[in-house]
Parts: structure tokens; sequence; C-alpha cells
């Protein structure tokens, strides 16, 4: 996702887990969400049927499914019935939890329909656009789905949904997957049926109703692709979105096939910039007409692998979905842009890093929150993630990170993943040891300052470099310095390194990282004789 520009001050587990697992514990396994959702123009009151199919992972006389109880301001869930194969079921609904009193063994799949009601909390926003217009957007990232889903509302726990909305009839809905039915009701009320058949985590299941005029953009190797905006902005919307399809159709070739059957980019109203939902991304209102839409729609498209298909174990992990989106955004705009613009994100990307280094200082992989996921939506997940994928493209050639990067792609597409299996198919694919590179590089906190200090020798005609780290840990790594056009990469490990670089006559400046290839603050200066 992207921050949204009303939301700026959001932005300024080790390997324990397995991929395809689910939370340490865990009594159950989702397997699909049927929701049948019924909105109207009167209230803001929902009418929900969630039926939930699910597989026991061990024996268990009971389990628990998130969702929000109604709370002293009339806003929250109230859940009326809970049966299966039509039993009724006891159950204790708790302010953010229901325990559900039913026998499982493990490994036996049950049905079973929760039927509930009330004003969502959060989760689903209900409110009006900037022309006035009643609309409805699904909103669960992080873990907000459980204000208006019954639901498993972690990563961990991916499953194929259903969305069965019904609402009046002006009303256009979208939601994930392919829409397979479509029909008019009694007392001008419509009933439409979403289905995805793509494993998904819930921050990415939505649905969105509202007022649309919508586009068939095209088709990228064979995926439709289509545009949803308020009818007023029609005709700039319709422009605005279109480049939509040649993303998708760069990072299908660029990273492995589309997990999902339509992709459809629509005007909303997130919190976010964007919010990169599984085959049915929000965005901003502004969005249309937006001069960074592009770069906008880059990022949240590239999520459709990075956290949608493969997605984090937990969001202590959440780099290899904002690291992997914003560098794929990078490699996009290199494409259609040249180096130069690649390297130009990157001077800027290293800007925010350091600047939020200032104000927190903490590992890519943060395991200290453990609650309010907002806080990761920062440069490290973002920025510092993008320079780590940058720095291992580099450090392993094209050919072998691209191969490492399709091939963590290919296994953990429909599951989930954390750190380390990434590593191991970098290692894989290039032959080399990455574990001190993660180490550094993800593990640890800040990353290199550095102090360069040059002088010329007249007469040995060398130029003198000295290169300090100033920080508190010495960093390992590759330094690239040109002296008079030419260029040399010098292995940095100590907290003072020197080099002796031979030259004809003095040069006017020394240039330290020219192709923009290391993660480090430079302050280069040349010492006085």
């Amino acid at each position: 996702m992207r921050k949204s520009p009303f939301y700026l001050f959001i932005f300024c587990l080790f390997f324990c887990l397995s991929a395809n697992a689910q939370s340490p514990g865990a009594a159950i396994d989702i397997q699909h969400y049927g929701f049948n959702i019924q909105i109207n123009d009167k209230n803001d009151t929902i009418k929900g049927q969630a039926e939930i199919s699910l597989r026991y992972l061990k024996d268990a006389g009971s389990f628990q499914i998130n969702l929000v109880k109604q709370k002293a301001d009339g806003k929250g869930m109230l859940v009326s019935s809970i049966t299966e194969n039509g039993k009724p079921l006891s159950f204790q609904q708790n302010a953010g939890d229901v325990t559900i009193t039913a026998d499982g063994k493990a490994g036996t799949d049950h049905t079973y329909i929760i039927a509930y009601s009330g004003i969502p909390a959060d989760g689903l926003i209900i409110s009006t656009n900037k022309f006035g217009h009643r609309t409805f957007f699904g909103d669960n990232w992080p873990n907000r789905a459980h204000n208006w889903l019954p639901c498993v509302d972690e990563p961990a726990d991916k499953a194929t949904v259903d969305f069965i909305v019904t609402a009046p009839d002006h009303y256009q809905v979208v939601a994930n997957g392919l829409k397979t039915e479509e029909k008019a009701l009694p007392d001008n009320m419509k009933l439409t049926h979403w289905h995805e058949t793509a494993q998904c985590p819930t921050k990415v299941m939505v649905i969105g109703v509202a007022d649309f005029a919508i586009d068939h953009t095209g088709d990228a190797n064979n995926i439709p692709v289509y545009t949803y905006v308020f009818p007023e902005n029609k005709d700039k919307g319709f422009v605005s979105y279109s480049v939509a399809k040649q993303i998708l159709a760069y990072y299908i070739n660029k990273v492995g096939p589309y997990a999902f059957e339509k992709l459809a980019n629509v005007q909303s109203k997130t919190i976010f910039g964007g919010m990169e939902n599984s085959s049915c991304i929000f965005y901003f209102e502004e969005s249309v007409g937006d001069r960074g839409i592009e770069e906008l729609m880059a990022h949240e498209i590239a999520h459709q692998w990075f956290g949608d298909a493969a997605s984090e174990t937990n969001f202590s992990h959440l780099w290899l979905s904002e690291g992997f989106a914003t560098y794929m955004t990078n490699v996009y705009l290199e494409h259609q842009y040249g180096l130069d613009t690649l390297k130009k994100r990157l001077r800027a990307d290293r800007e925010t890093v350091f600047d939020f280094e200032k104000k927190r200082k903490t590992p890519v992989v943060d395991t200290s929150v453990h609650s309010d996921y907002m806080v990761l939506l920062n440069a490290n997940s973002y920025q510092k993630g993008g320079w780590v994928l940058h720095m291992l493209r580099r450090k392993l050639g094209d050919e072998a990170y691209w191969k490492g990067v399709r091939a963590y792609y290919a296994k953990y597409d429909g599951g989930n993943a954390n750190t380390g299996n990434l590593r191991a198919e970098l290692e894989k694919a290039s032959g080399q040891n990455l574990e001190h590179f993660f180490k550094q590089w993800v593990y640890t906190a800040g990353a290199p300052h550095l102090k360069v200090n040059w002088r010329y020798n007249a007469t040995k005609k060398l130029v003198d470099v000295t290169v300090t780290q100033k920080q508190a840990i010495a960093f390992d790594f590759p330094l690239e310095i040109s002296v008079a056009g030419k260029r040399r990469v010098v292995s940095v490990k100590n907290k003072v390194t020197t080099l002796f670089i031979p030259v004809k006559a003095k040069p006017s400046s020394i240039v330290v990282d020219p192709n923009v290839n290391l993660l480090a603050a430079f302050e280069v200066k040349e010492a006085i004789q």
C-alpha cells in the first residue's frame, strides 16, 4: 500500500514460522469464507451471514473467530446465531472474538454459519465521496477486517472468498475475484456475487459499493483489466487509470503468472493512498488525474505478487510486501524511463531511510511491534526494504537475482513466507551464502555512516583515501569510488579503511558510490594538507 497524503504521519519473528503455516498453536485453518452482506440507504447497519469452512489442525472442543462486538457508541457487530448443518451451537461473544463451542477432530473439515448485524466500527467505511454520494468501501489493513467480517484476521491464515452483496440497485458492486451473478430483486434491490478462487489474507478481502462508471481497459496476458471511477470523473479517470494494463503485463513478464482472474482499479474512500486488495485495488479519491498515478499503480499492482499472492507469515516480515512493492516500482520505472530514473529514486529513498533512522532505529524485521501494526508503515519496511533488494540485485547479478525472485514467488504463491524463505531461494539461484548479508542489512538496526577523507600526494602521484565508519557497529560492504573518471570497488569491513589510488594529476574531487548501489550516508571531504 501507499500512504495517503492525509496519513503521512503514519509513514514519517525471525525464522520460527514455516511457510504456509498458521500462527503457532492455531486450532483451525480457514479454507473458505462466504460473506453474504446486506446494505441499505436508510442507515449504516449491515446484516451479514458468514459461511466459514475450516479444517481442524488439532482436536478441540471450541475455537475462536475474530469479530468486534457492539460497543457503547452502538458501533460493532452482534452475533444472533451460529449453526452447523442447521444445528444451533453455543457461543460466547467477547469484545473482539467469538468463542464457538464445537467438537472437532484433527484433519476434519467443518462449515459453520454465523448470522450477525450491526454498524461497522471500522473496516467497512460507509461515508460519502467528494461528490456527495453515499459509498461503502472495505478498508481492512492490517487487521481491521474483523470490524465487519467474522474471520481469522491475520495474514498467516489465507482462504478463498465469496462476497454476495445485496444493495440498492443504483449501486455497482466490485469485489475480489470474478463476478458470477448479478440479478434484480424486489423493492429496487440487486444481488451481486463475486467469487475469488485464489487464497488471500483477510487484509485484502473487500467490497466496493458506489455509483461507478466502469471501463474494460483491455487485457494483459489474457487478464482483463477494469477501471471503476465515480461517474463525474469518468473521462479523466478512464485515461488516468489505463496505464495499469502495461504495468500488469510488465510484472507478469518479469516475475511470473498473475495469481488472480482480473484486475480492477477502483477510485475509493480508502484511508491510504492506495490499498492492494487482491484483484481489486482501491486508490484515494484524488488519484484520478494525479501526476503520480503511474508510480502509485506500479506500487499497488506489484503487491498482487508480493503481499497478496505470496504473503508474509506475520507483520514483522512486512518488508516482503512493502519493500518488494517499493523496489518493483523502481524497477518498472527504470524499465520505462531508464537507469537515471532508478538512481534518482534510490537517492531519494536513501535520504528517507536516514531521516527515519533519526526518529526510530530498529531492524527491517521488527519483532517489537505486537499490536499497532500501523507503526510498521515506515521507511524500514518500504525504502530500506527496497534498498536491500537493490543491493541483493547488484551483489548477485541480474540473472541470479531475478531467477531467485521468480523461484520465491512461484514457491509461495498462494501461501506465506518469511525472510528466511526469500534468502533460501536467492541462495539456490546464486550459489552464494547470504547469511551475513541478511544479518547485517535486515536484522541489524541502522546502516553505514561514512566519513570519507581524501588527500592528493603530489610526490607519489597518489590519492590517499580514508573511509571511517562512524556508526557503532562496523558493516561489511563493497564501496565504489570514482577518481579522475576511473572507478574501483573497495572492500570495506573495518571501522577504518585506507586505500591508495594512483593518478596522473590531482583530481578536482572524488565521487563515492557513483552508481548509487550502497545504502549509506556519505560525508566526503578533501583533507587539508
